[in-house]
């Protein structure tokens, strides 16, 4: 049985901004396995690192990602929605930036530190996104492990069709019957779940959990139930927590 990795969900979300540079360095320093985040189009083209679809939640901004440009963009704060955080920051936090898919590769470029990409293009299809991903990907991921998920399957499909070994993950949050299935004849590479499928019924994904990675844990218990399945995974808002017991276990 292959030993679980620990992702840091949208960086380290449970204690520092989310899909910042600055989260994402606080959990590559904590020694993650791999980051996720998610990616957009501005209405420029350039492709940025965000969750929602509007900057209404996460920054002082507000509108939708596709309606801004990225020079616009850069004027709001990622970090000044946060000073509930207990480590918050007055003089460092609210200068946090929206990061392009750019910055992020290029903050990588040292580590070896896993990347799963998610493209968010559930409620809007933004034109061209798949190209540009794996155009930076190419440009700037110096050969880091990347894996290119999406709720919207089309998106992962067209991945794959552009780049024949891109690694790809399906998001589902609902079973479908006889995964496997999809497995082989999409060509996917894993699934991505979320905590209720698989600890809902693990015989469910019999043969198949080094293909899975699962989300969001935040659990204790959850996290080792996972951890002795033996899944590809887990994905945490809280990292530190599912690291500490990984190396008890060790």
């Amino acid at each position: 049985m292959t030993e679980t990795k620990i992702y840091g969900h949208r960086g380290f979300m449970a204690s520092f901004p989310e899909n910042t540079l600055l989260g994402f360095r606080k959990a590559i320093e904590l020694g993650v396995d791999g980051i996720e985040i998610d990616v957009q189009l501005t209405k420029d083209g350039e492709v940025v690192v965000i969750h929602d679809e509007t900057f209404d939640r996460t920054t002082d901004g507000v509108g939708y990602v596709k309606d801004i440009s990225l020079k616009e963009m850069k004027q709001f704060s990622a970090g000044v929605n946060y000073t509930h955080f207990p480590n918050y920051d007055k003089e460092t936090w609210p200068m946090e930036r929206v990061p392009t898919l750019q910055e992020v590769l290029e903050l990588l470029e040292p580590y070896p530190t896993e990347l799963n990409i998610e493209l968010k293009t559930s409620l809007f299809q933004y034109k061209g996104i798949e190209n540009k991903v794996l155009s930076l990907v190419n440009d700037y991921g110096k050969g880091r492990k990347v894996i290119y998920s999406s709720f919207h399957l089309p998106s992962i499909l067209r991945i794959k069709q552009l780049d024949p070994n891109a690694e790809i993950a399906w998001l589902m949050h609902q079973r479908i019957s006889h995964p496997k299935d999809y497995l082989l004849s999409l060509d996917l590479d894993a699934f991505h779940l979320s905590k209720q499928i698989v600890l809902s019924d693990t015989s469910y994904l019999t043969g198949l959990l080094g293909n899975v990675r699962v989300w969001t844990v935040n659990d204790m218990d959850d996290i080792k139930r996972l951890m002795d399945l033996g899944v590809n995974a887990i994905i945490s808002d809280f990292p530190e927590k599912a690291l500490r017991y990984k190396d008890e276990r060790k």
